[in-house]
């Protein structure tokens, strides 16, 4: 890293294979990058990470392969490539030699009008050059819509929004492609790790007095939050980027914790799992394999592909929000936070962690560094995400449930909700008056007018507080009836 009174002058980015060096202000996101450099195919369409017009592949470090991975250019700090690799659209395949990707997507009409088609070409190679697709291969497709014969999921392009041509050309498209060949030299994404960065002082070309610091160790970071109280902390960005995007907001520091090898641990250490807070979700999907079912019910109505890429529990957490789609789930199962500054660390739970509106028992200088889930976990779960879309979208309510159920009576019960008060919040009464009860359905009909009445649902533009307060009030049947059914967790 460069001194501590100044960062360095330039990243150096491996973009297409050709090195390429970054010398804008901080704040500049990699779409505006790449798109500086000529390459025209990564696309702003929403400016958010909703749409996937924007879509590059990055290669990541995973375990003992690195892999190719989809994310959003629009909210990536063009800094925080440097030392990595990245493809975009121009870099898979050429007009006369085009990527299979490229080429299914022409020949069976998935291409649209062209605008989106870049975005969707990175998120389907990404998910074609997944190791584990060969061994997903099946002898016919499964028989939900998601999944092809070729092993090829088509959650990997929720993330892109467009489809001019309708789904069935863009289905065809990803379920018609082979395996990758043994020539092929993109098969195996580069094992490299993001550098330690120390970017951008007060006294560069731009003007722009911003600062962009990776720090290579936890210490470092930590020590930094302590000298500079004001810094902005970063993970995956998939938050800050929308704020510099949207409402041109701006950090004197910007501290990333994303490649922070201390934060990104899977461990069970007695008798709880402990979640690295700057593990993506996609990795904690991946690693977990469904031993914590509640979160497995979580991953595919968190966002998108794109956004799970890059987003962490750290990260959601640590904004606060009352809508975000993890609390209610950590709540329901008895997370506890370790928070850490340079003087030790604490361990909170997290029922105890919102104290009002976006804010925190969190001190400035702390950073969340793992979210701790008790063993065992609950057998029999929920996970009830109420929005205008049915994925990719922001939650009017979020209800997830954890219960045990022994010789026929409740046990024990824990209830997270999120978007019905002003922080996410455990539904206690409700939790109260169902433990000792039976597990029936009149149970859960008379439970839920008292579930009804939790939090303080507000009017506006997602719902009115009615309507909140309705699916609370049906969502204690509606967890009864997927368990007699069959199609929820643990039944």
């Amino acid at each position: 890293m460069a001194s501590e009174a100044a960062g360095t002058p330039g990243c150096t980015v491996t973009v297409n294979q050709q090195a390429r060096e970054f010398t804008g202000p901080p704040h500049t996101n990699a779409l505006d990058f790449l798109r500086g450099l000529g390459l025209t195919s990564c696309k702003e369409g929403c400016a958010e990470g909703e749409c996937g017009a924007c879509a590059i592949l990055v290669a990541r470090p995973d375990g003992e392969r690195p892999r190719w991975i989809a994310v959003n250019a629009c909210l990536l700090p063009a800094a925080a490539l440097d030392g990595q690799h990245v493809l975009t659209a121009e870099g898979l395949g050429t007009v006369r030699e085009p990527h299979p990707v490229q080429r299914e997507m022409a020949e069976r009409g998935g291409s649209q009008c062209g605008y989106c088609t870049p975005g969707f070409i990175c998120a389907m190679a990404a998910e074609y050059y997944r190791p584990e697709r060969a061994e997903e291969q099946v002898a016919e497709a499964p028989g939900h819509h998601a999944g092809g014969p070729n092993g090829f999921d088509l959650h990997a392009l929720s993330g892109n929004l467009c489809r001019c041509t309708g789904y069935r050309p863009i289905r065809d498209a990803a379920f018609a492609l082979g395996m990758p060949e043994p020539e092929d030299q993109l098969a195996q994404a580069p094992a490299t790790a993001p550098a330690a960065t120390d970017y951008g002082r007060a006294d560069t070309p731009t003007g722009d007095p911003g600062r962009y610091r990776r720090p290579a160790t936890l210490v470092e970071a930590l020590r930094i939050l302590a000298e500079e109280p004001g810094t902005r902390v970063v993970a995956g960005a998939t938050d800050w980027g929308v704020e510099v995007n949207m409402k041109f907001a701006r950090a004197q520091s910007v501290l990333a914790i994303d490649r922070l090898q201390e934060l990104r641990r899977v461990v069970q250490t007695g008798d709880c799992l402990e979640l690295g807070a700057a593990c993506t979700l996609s990795e904690l999907e991946r690693v977990l394999a469904g031993r914590v079912p509640l979160l497995s019910l979580l991953w595919p109505n968190f966002a998108s592909r794109l956004i799970r890429n890059s987003a962490t529990l750290g990260g959601n957490l640590g904004t606060g929000s009352p809508i975000g789609d993890s609390p209610p789930v950590l709540l329901a199962l008895d997370a506890q936070l370790v928070l850490a500054c340079s003087a030790g660390e604490r361990v909170v739970p997290l029922d105890e962690y919102f104290t009002g509106y976006r804010q925190t028992v969190r001190r400035p200088e702390e950073l969340i560094t793992a979210v701790r889930i008790p063993l065992p976990v609950a057998g029999l779960v929920s996970f009830q995400k109420v929005a205008k879309r049915r994925f990719d979208d922001i939650s009017s309510t979020a209800v997830a449930l954890a219960f045990e159920v022994d010789a026929g009576l409740i046990s024990r019960a824990r209830i997270g909700l999120g978007g019905v008060a002003a922080i996410p919040l455990r539904a206690t009464a409700a939790e109260q008056a169902l433990v000792g009860q039976a597990w029936s359905e009149e149970t859960m009909r008379g439970a839920g007018g008292i579930l009804a009445a939790e939090g303080t649902p507000l009017d506006d533009h997602r719902a009115s507080a009615a309507y909140r307060q309705a699916m609370l009030g049906s969502a204690l049947e509606r967890f009864f009836a997927q368990q007699d059914s069959g199609t929820g967790a643990g039944a």
